[in-house]
């Protein structure tokens, strides 16, 4: 069959879905990024965004993915072998300490299941046993993608403190940023990394830093090299609006417009929407009888939910039934996780109606796949919806021994 009726359901937990608007604006003609339209264009985003990420500081854009951000945060930090304290909480959280470990950073990488997120007591028993400061910067992920964990960032930043530590705290929010509440000046973050392809519902290819004063300051005497990533360059450019080199203008439309929607939303309405349809999938999930990869429902993402299937099934290939008979896009396991879980993406320009739609793809799914499961998955998925149309409290299900 050549063609498919009616729209695709992208339903990973990134890139997201791009609403109408966002596309409208970025279909604008592109204009000079010297000139004076642009200045005022780049001043009025950099001012924005900070909204964003709840901080009064700088926030920097990149036009790049996530991983740029990354390795921006490391290189305009700290210096070559400087230790560099990591937290595993999934495939992301890999990859970052992964790259750190490339550039020549002297990683500690805490190991854990990837079924919970930072153990923040592990975090301030390591700073305390390093008496002489020789770490000089802590990253974690704040909502991990491939496990649909989401970390405690205030519980890490109180664990610095008691341990009286002067380390940079530095947090990946590509996948909170906009859908889950994330406070970065409150949790006393010094560096922190977006994407503009999950909440805030835009195409991949630009990323953020939000830095804070502490870690401005620390950028003046770091020495790793940079050149492209350098914030020096970027943050003296930005003071007029501009960017050292060619931003992406046409993207820059479609955040103008993506934090517009955030903005008529309000930022609390929109977390209270991802929690809302992080919990009617949960409930979806348990009704099944199947697994929620989080353990801890103190840790569930409002973003995405991972899906464990049971032993013998293959989350592959059920993805591919769904695909092929939905036209729906499911998150695939990563690395460890590869084949077992699939992964559910419910943020971004998401709806009560299109969450519906998606937990119906689902199981229908499994019954086509022959996954072991029981049937009103769905229901108990519309019955949170309904309650919170009521103006319901809904209450957290609980997780599954």
């Amino acid at each position: 069959m050549s063609h498919q009726s009616g729209r695709h359901f992208l339903q990973i937990p990134g890139p997201t879905n791009v609403p109408e608007r966002v596309l409208r604006a970025m279909a604008r003609p592109t204009i000079d990024h010297r000139g004076p339209e642009f200045g005022r264009l780049g001043l009025e985003l950099l001012e924005g965004i900070k909204a964003i990420f709840k901080t009064k500081g700088h926030v920097i854009i990149f036009p790049t993915s996530g991983s740029g951000a990354w390795e921006a945060a490391l290189v305009n930090t700290l210096s070559p072998g400087d230790k560099v304290l990591m937290f595993e909480t999934g495939q992301f959280s890999f990859l970052w300490q992964e790259m750190a470990g490339k550039l020549g950073f002297d990683v500690t990488y805490l190991q854990s299941d990837w079924r919970h997120g930072v153990d923040a007591a592990a975090i301030e028993a390591q700073l305390r046993d390093d008496r002489q400061h020789q770490i000089k910067a802590v990253g974690i992920v704040h909502n991990e993608t491939s496990t649909g964990v989401a970390s405690n960032v205030a519980a890490v930043r109180k664990a610095m403190d008691r341990a009286g530590h002067p380390a940079l705290l530095m947090v990946d929010t590509i996948s909170s940023l906009g859908s889950i509440d994330y406070r970065h000046d409150e949790w006393g973050v010094d560096v922190a990394i977006g994407g503009s392809q999950k909440g805030l519902m835009l195409p991949p290819g630009m990323s953020f830093n939000a830095i804070s004063e502490k870690a401005l300051s620390a950028s003046k005497s770091a020495k790793m090299p940079r050149s492209y990533w350098d914030w020096q360059a970027m943050l003296a450019n930005n003071k007029n609006g501009f960017f050292p080199y060619t931003p992406a203008t046409n993207l820059l439309y479609g955040l103008r417009e993506a934090l517009q929607m955030l903005q008529d939303e309000g930022l609390e309405n929109v977390f209270a929407r991802h929690s809302r349809h992080g919990e009617a999938t949960r409930r979806a999930v348990q009704a099944w009888g199947l697994e929620v990869l989080c353990l801890n429902p103190a840790e569930y993402s409002s973003s995405s939910t991972s899906v464990l299937l049971p032993a013998g099934q293959n989350a592959d290939e059920f993805r591919k039934v769904v695909l092929e008979q939905f036209n729906m896009a499911l998150g695939s396991g990563l690395a460890r996780l590869a084949g077992k879980v699939f992964r559910i993406g419910h943020l971004g320009d998401f709806n009560d109606l299109m969450l519906a739609g998606t937990l119906c793809g689902v199981e229908m799914g499994l019954a086509m796949a022959g996954v072991p499961h029981k049937k009103g998955g769905v229901q108990a998925a519309l019955e949170v919806l309904t309650q919170a149309a009521k103006g319901a409290r809904v209450e957290a299900a609980p997780a599954r021994a």
